[in-house]
């Protein structure tokens, strides 16, 4: 086994951030709320049919204001009043059953059974992707790898911007485009730490760059969704939102390099954006133009990481700025020498991750592994028990509450499978695996728990029909329904975070309100997806994997406010470019044909 890095040398490992005691406390505090939420449960049995309400104060406004409070206490408590993330998301939880129960007249049975498998979902997909993708990681730190891993990007270029351009945002795509989730924000957030980004800098600039490859993410599945609710077909879907994208593929990362260098600095090394923009931008709609959505971003990413690599090759920027924004133009530091050996062996993990994360999402894999494996369970309940009503959906429309235990097929159960070949690979024996993946475990305790309790707000907002009220009000703006649709989408995003949760909790609305105001459902299907990347990166879920992943758990305050004007930002400009597809005529014709 290679020699362990050192703490000098190697990234910092993410630290404990509670002691025995408050960890036991804790514990028997959710024991607690465990227990109520069950006694309450059998002590109220199912009573038929709930039906949503959208406005249960009678005046849209005031019950639109409402509907946003647990959005706005989450976001808020960890913003404005700087609360650990696990300590704003239970706020936030509170808020929602609180608003569901006693404005919305939810039942308090459906809300907690809703809050219960939001939390489910919470555990398993999401955080069963980040937490392998972390272990993964601790290995590559405790053999010395990701030391070796980082001296040989820092000999690709040794300018900061350019290593924030090939990282953050190229292979963060990959990664996306892959894995989708946490993935890029996690592995990318650590690579940058190690060449010396600061850890909160590191946090808001991978979640930055990880928004054009959203859309496309997890091997297309956000789109997929999309059309499995809309019943629009799934190629034009595709296509519609790579054009919607198309432009701000290519202004993201001259945006990236802005946010970092300032106007003066990017444009130091517009050539090289330039490339990486173009690259990205024209592959990834040539890719959904011929093939659909499933292997858009990750082709995408490959030849942008290809081509930065060539061009960086035959180009340098005239001054050389490291990680602290400082000129290095003249510095005489010779590059690392590593045999290629020892370059492969330090790439040797994350290529066995790209290999069978690949495998996993080919589609016959996937349909072997899930007609052997997938468990369908009803929630008893919840299932079918709340009714969507007019003007959300088109007749009254029973809830599905069906938890998908898809262990097998899922992306996390192969970075898991890649994990653990790696750790055989790097020469470490099945205990100290078992050792490993126990620390990581222990260590990302409070990230599991606020994910959890996130997704339990998202799922009570989606039962409780919170969302359907917060997205008619955007569809009351009539003609400026183009712009204010695509934050739907972003809200949708922010809110639950997912493009694919977004995509399935507003895709119906959109599509019946774009036939209302008369525009194209395709287009404003995919301006929902359009305008949910740009939401990703002030995502609650997504900042605490930032957090946890460069070791600044307690400060996601600090990232939200770094990352929050960038998204609305950006966000209003995709719903301008959407209004004027929707509008202009020669667009129209265009998107049309």
């Amino acid at each position: 086994m290679e020699s362990q890095a050192s703490p000098e040398t190697g990234p910092a490992r993410i630290p404990q951030t509670a002691s025995a005691p408050s960890l036991i406390l804790f514990a028997i505090g959710m024991a607690a709320l465990v227990l109520a939420a069950w006694y309450l449960l059998r002590t109220n049995p199912a009573r038929g049919h709930w039906a949503q309400g959208y406005d249960p104060t009678g005046r849209w406004w005031l019950s639109t204001a409402i509907a946003a409070l647990p959005i706005i206490v989450l976001l808020g408590a960890m913003a404005g009043l700087r609360l650990k993330a696990h300590v704003a998301a239970i706020a936030g939880l509170c808020t929602a059953l609180a608003v569901a129960v006693g404005v919305f007249h939810m039942p308090a049975r459906l809300a907690l059974t809703s809050a219960a498998y939001g939390a489910g979902y919470g555990l398993f997909p999401i955080c069963w992707i980040i937490l392998p993708v972390i272990f993964l990681y601790d290995l590559t730190v405790e053999t010395g790898r990701f030391v070796t891993l980082q001296e040989s990007l820092a000999n690709i270029t040794g300018d900061s911007r350019l290593q924030l351009l090939l990282i953050a945002f190229a292979l963060g795509a990959f990664f996306e485009g892959t894995c989708g989730f946490g993935t890029p924000v996690a592995v990318c957030g650590a690579i940058l730490i190690s060449l010396g980004f600061r850890p909160l800098q590191a946090a808001g600039l991978t979640l930055l760059a990880n928004t054009a490859p959203v859309a496309f993410g997890g091997l297309g599945i956000p789109i997929v969704a999309l059309h499995g609710v809309t019943g629009l077909d799934l190629l034009p879907l595709s296509r519609t939102i790579a054009l919607v994208l198309f432009p701000f593929c290519l202004l993201v990362p001259f945006w990236l390099i802005w946010a970092y260098a300032g106007l003066r600095g990017m444009l130091e090394v517009w050539p090289a954006i330039l490339v990486a923009a173009g690259t990205f931008a024209l592959v990834q709609l040539t890719m959904a133009l011929l093939n659909g959505p499933s292997l858009a971003a990750v082709t995408a990413s490959i030849s942008t990481i290809v081509a930065l690599i060539v061009f960086l090759r035959l180009w340098r920027p005239k001054r050389v700025w490291n990680a602290a924004g400082d000129e290095e133009t003249g510095a005489t530091r010779p590059p690392t020498a590593h045999s290629a050996e020892k370059i492969f062996k330090a790439w040797l993990p994350w290529l066995v991750l790209s290999l069978v994360v690949f495998v996993w999402g080919i589609p016959q894999v996937s349909r072997w592994l899930d007609a052997a494996t997938t468990v369908k369970l009803t929630v008893p309940g919840l299932d079918k028990f709340i009714d969507r009503v007019p003007p959300v959906v088109l007749h009254p429309t029973p809830e599905p509450a069906v938890f998908t235990l898809n262990w097998a097929p899922a992306t996390g159960t192969g970075i898991f499978v890649a994990a653990l070949l790696a750790g055989l690979l790097m020469g470490l024996r099945p205990p100290a695996l078992a050792r490993a993946c126990a620390r990581t475990f222990l260590n990302l305790r409070y990230t599991i728990v606020t994910i959890a309790a996130m997704l339990a707000i998202g799922y009570i907002t989606r039962y409780c029909g919170l969302d359907a009220t917060l997205g008619l009000a955007f569809a009351r703006t009539g003609a400026l329904y183009p712009v204010f649709g695509t934050l739907i989408g972003w809200l949708g995003t922010a809110s639950t975070g997912s493009d694919t949760s977004s995509n399935v909790l507003f895709g119906s609305l959109q599509t019946m309100t774009a036939q209302q105001i008369g525009v194209s459902p395709v287009l404003m299907a995919s301006a929902n997806a359009a305008g949910g990347v740009m939401g990703k990166m002030i995502a609650a879920p997504s900042i605490v994997v930032a957090s946890t992943a460069t070791q600044t758990y307690g400060q996601e305050g600090a990232i939200l406010r770094f990352v929050f004007l960038h998204s609305l930002a950006l966000a209003v400009l995709v719903g301008v470019f959407v209004y004027l597809l929707a509008y202009a005529h020669p667009l129209a014709f265009l998107l049309a044909h």
